[in-house]
C-alpha cells in the first residue's frame, strides 16, 4: 500500500484543523505549527473554557530544580509556634520560635509577642493566621548612633550545607519571600550575614506600600565565591530585619545588593529613625520562606505537629503547667536524704547538650514520696546529652535515700523546658 500523503485536514466549514509541516511539526488548530506540537499558536486549554489554559511553562528554574516539599529552609515561617509564651517584654528568645529580638541603647523596653492576622487580609486568605509583633517602647532621648534594634532568625550551617544551594556560585540562587506591616511608612532594611568563615553581608531595601499595610516581599539572592558553610550544627546565616540602626552601624555610600565582607561600621545605609522614635508604633512578620532557585513559590504550609517537632530541636518545653496546680510531669528517686531527681528524655534529638530552662521562684514544686511532701524552689541540670536530661532537686527536699515519689507542680506557672538555640 503507498503512503498517504497530506499536508492538513480541514473542519467541513473550511477552517481548524490539523496541520503538518515539511519539518514534521504538527499543528491543531495553527496554520503554521512552531514546535513538535503546537496547539492553538502557542496556546491551548484542556477541557471547557476557564479549566487550564496554557500559554508558557518556563521548567527551568520551577520544575526541574525546585524539590516539590521540604522548600522552607525556614522554621516556623507561619509564625503558628510560641512555646515560651505570647507576649514578653524581654529580648532575646521569648515568644515565637526560632524568631528574636536585640539591640542595644534603647530608653524603654520593647514588646516582642505572637500576634494574629486579621481577617480578610491578603496574608489571612492565603492561610496565615500568626505573625512575631514588636511594638515600640517610649524611646524619649531619641535615635542615638549607637542605638540598634532587629528582628532576626538563624540558619543551622547544614541545612544550608545540604540545600541544593551551589552558594559559591553566583549564577545560582535562593528566594527569599515575606509579609511584613508597618505601623510607619518607611524604608527599612534586610541583612543577611554569614557565620562561617570570613563573615559577609548582603542587604537590601523594604518599603511598606502604606503604613499599616501588609507587603509581599520577594528578593532573589546570588551565591558568591566568599560564602562558605560548614555540614554542622553551628550558625550558618543570621537574617536581620533592621527597624533601626543609628550612624555607628551604617553609611551614606553603603552597597545594597550584593555581598561584601562584614562590617561592624557599614551593615546598611544610614537609616531615618521614624519608627524607632514613635511611640507604640508595631511591626509585623510572617510567611517567611528561603528556597532554592531564583523562582519564588507559594509558601509551604506545614502542619502544625510537623512545625511543632522541628522547633523543639532547639527548644523543647517538655512540661507547662498551663494553669493547673499539682499536675505530676515525673517520676523521681530520693538520691540522698536532701536531694531527689529525675531523668527526661528530650524528643526530638536537640541541636546541642541543651541548658535548663525552669521556674525559679517559692514553693514552685512538690516532691511527694513515702507519703510525705516537701515544697522547694526549683531544680537543675546535672547531667545532659541531646536527648537526655537529669535533672535534680538539691534544696527543700527531705526523705529516705533510696525511695520513689513523683514530682508535682505546685502553682500555675511551672514549666520545665531546655534550649539548644543558636
Amino acid at each position: 500500500m503507498s503512503d498517504i500523503r497530506f499536508e492538513g485536514w480541514l473542519h467541513r466549514s473550511g477552517t481548524g484543523g490539523v496541520y503538518q509541516d515539511s519539518a514534521g511539526n504538527v499543528g491543531i488548530a495553527s496554520t503554521q505549527p512552531q514546535t513538535r506540537l503546537d496547539i492553538g499558536n502557542g496556546g491551548f486549554q484542556v477541557g471547557p473554557t476557564g479549566i487550564a489554559t496554557v500559554t508558557t511553562v518556563n521548567t527551568t528554574n520551577l520544575v526541574n530544580a525546585t524539590q516539590l516539599s521540604h522548600r522552607n529552609i525556614i522554621i516556623n515561617g507561619a509564625m503558628e509556634v510560641a512555646q515560651r509564651g505570647t507576649s514578653s517584654t524581654s529580648s532575646g528568645y521569648q515568644t515565637v520560635d526560632r524568631f528574636r529580638h536585640s539591640g542595644t541603647g534603647w530608653d524603654a523596653a520593647l514588646t516582642q509577642a505572637q500576634g494574629s492576622v486579621s481577617s480578610g487580609t491578603t496574608p489571612y486568605t492565603e492561610g496565615f493566621r500568626k505573625t512575631f509583633k514588636l511594638t515600640n517602647g517610649n524611646q524619649s532621648s531619641g535615635a542615638g548612633a549607637g542605638d540598634q534594634l532587629s528582628m532576626s532568625y538563624i540558619i543551622e550551617d547544614q541545612d544550608l550545607a545540604t540545600s541544593g544551594w551551589n552558594y559559591l556560585s553566583e549564577t545560582s540562587y535562593v528566594t527569599l519571600s515575606f509579609w511584613f506591616k508597618s505601623s510607619v511608612n518607611q524604608t527599612f532594611y534586610v541583612v543577611l550575614e554569614s557565620k562561617d568563615g570570613t563573615s559577609r553581608q548582603y542587604s537590601f531595601a523594604i518599603t511598606p506600600t502604606g503604613a499599616d499595610t501588609w507587603t509581599k516581599v520577594t528578593h532573589t539572592i546570588k551565591g558568591n565565591s566568599g560564602l562558605q558553610f560548614s555540614n554542622d550544627n553551628g550558625e550558618g546565616i543570621e537574617i536581620y530585619f533592621l527597624l533601626f540602626y543609628g550612624t555607628n552601624q551604617t553609611t551614606s555610600g553603603h552597597t545594597l545588593n550584593t555581598w561584601k565582607t562584614t562590617s561592624a561600621s557599614d551593615q546598611a545605609p544610614d537609616m531615618t529613625s521614624t519608627w524607632f522614635t514613635t511611640n507604640s508604633a508595631t511591626f509585623e512578620l510572617t510567611g517567611m520562606q528561603l528556597e532554592v532557585g531564583s523562582e519564588v513559590t507559594p509558601f509551604e504550609h506545614r502542619q502544625f505537629g510537623d512545625e511543632m517537632a522541628r522547633c523543639k530541636r532547639y527548644y523543647n518545653k517538655v512540661f507547662d503547667a498551663e494553669g493547673q496546680s499539682g499536675e505530676k510531669p515525673a517520676s523521681l528517686a530520693v538520691y540522698e536524704t536532701n536531694s531527689a531527681l529525675t531523668t527526661i528524655f528530650n524528643f526530638p534529638k536537640m541541636r546541642v547538650v541543651p541548658s535548663l530552662d525552669i521556674t525559679n521562684g517559692t514553693n514552685k514544686f512538690m516532691v511527694r514520696s513515702n507519703s510525705v511532701s516537701d515544697h522547694f524552689d526549683t531544680m537543675s541540670l546535672r547531667y545532659g546529652t541531646t536527648q537526655t536530661a537529669e535533672i535534680v532537686a538539691s534544696s527543700g527536699v527531705s526523705g529516705t535515700a533510696g525511695y520513689g515519689g513523683y514530682l508535682r507542680s505546685a502553682d500555675t506557672d511551672v514549666y520545665i523546658a531546655f534550649s539548644a538555640e543558636l
